[in-house]
């Protein structure tokens, strides 16, 4: 009997609750005899509360894919300063402009619309003429920086990366070049033309067969897994010819700063050393930021 009792109280309890929920629906000022003790009150305005569902469809938009199409977005940009940079320096048949065929491939991979691409370069006669420019830093916990700029003002752009890495615990200087060489990369997709994963043993295997020097795992700007086959300078389109004939996917080859030698931080140097490349990476002139940090 008192099992049925409690049972009996329950199902009033919920009725009152869902009697709440309906005139709250409605605009109506719920009647406080219908609603019951206070308590109840705190639990009908809790019900209601939880009952829409596109707020939260909303917060993934806004959190999710809102901050992703800034990110394409400012990625595009880039990427439109590298072609018009590129097309400036040799020209803009990239059958003649081996540097503006490779940024053309890049932004393929990072499906950058035709139409983008193409107004990129035929836009380079109406922009301000743009310089390359190459500067070194110390990071957090003695890390080195190598950062690539492409500006239309030399010093607007020198103040604010000083800005920005003083800000995070960063100095210019010129004393870390020497602990990056310059290497070919060929960057490959993790699967093979045939549509097989492709381990790191068989990436080393054709890297010998290929006339590179190292394999390294890594993402691209989308988060995807990919590997780097790194190679002298003057064999780096060789290798991507070889490569491909072995049947890998090359998304694009160019040169980067591979770090000799490698820190390892500390963990609070390490959040310091991350939120000093989200800025230096949201600063609009900036093209690439290689580091050495392990």
């Amino acid at each position: 009997m008192a099992t049925s009792a409690t049972l009996q109280r329950a199902t009033v309890r919920y009725q009152r609750l869902l009697l709440a929920s309906a005139l709250a629906s409605k605009g109506s000022a719920p009647c406080l005899s219908a609603l019951g003790p206070p308590y109840l009150l705190g639990r009908a305005l809790r019900i209601t509360g939880a009952i829409p569902a596109g707020h939260n469809k909303w917060s993934k938009v806004k959190n999710i894919k809102g901050p992703r199409d800034a990110k394409r977005s400012q990625i595009f940009q880039k990427l439109s300063m590298m072609l018009r940079f590129a097309v400036r320096e040799g020209g803009p048949d990239p059958e003649l402009n081996s540097n503006l065929a490779n940024i053309i491939e890049q932004c393929r991979n990072n499906n950058m619309p035709k139409a983008s691409i193409e107004m990129a370069i035929k836009g380079v006669d109406k922009e301000k003429s743009t310089t390359y420019v190459l500067y070194t830093a110390r990071g957090p916990g003695g890390s080195a920086l190598v950062i690539e700029i492409l500006t239309d003002n030399t010093r607007r752009t020198q103040q604010e990366i000083r800005l920005l890495l003083s800000r995070n615990g960063a100095v210019i200087t010129d004393g870390v070049r020497h602990l990056f060489d310059q290497k070919g990369v060929v960057t490959v997709s993790r699967k093979d033309q045939e549509q097989r994963s492709v381990s790191l043993e068989q990436a080393l295997e054709l890297a010998v067969e290929a006339g590179a020097e190292d394999v390294q795992e890594s993402e691209d700007e989308e988060e995807q897994e990919v590997l780097k086959f790194l190679c002298d300078v003057s064999v780096l389109h060789q290798v991507r010819k070889k490569l491909d004939a072995q049947g890998l996917q090359s998304l694009s080859a160019g040169l980067e700063f591979i770090p000799n030698t490698t820190v390892e931080l500390s963990e609070e140097e390490m959040k310091q050393a991350s939120e000093l490349l989200m800025v230096l990476g949201n600063c609009q002139d900036v093209i690439r930021i290689y580091d050495n940090i392990q």
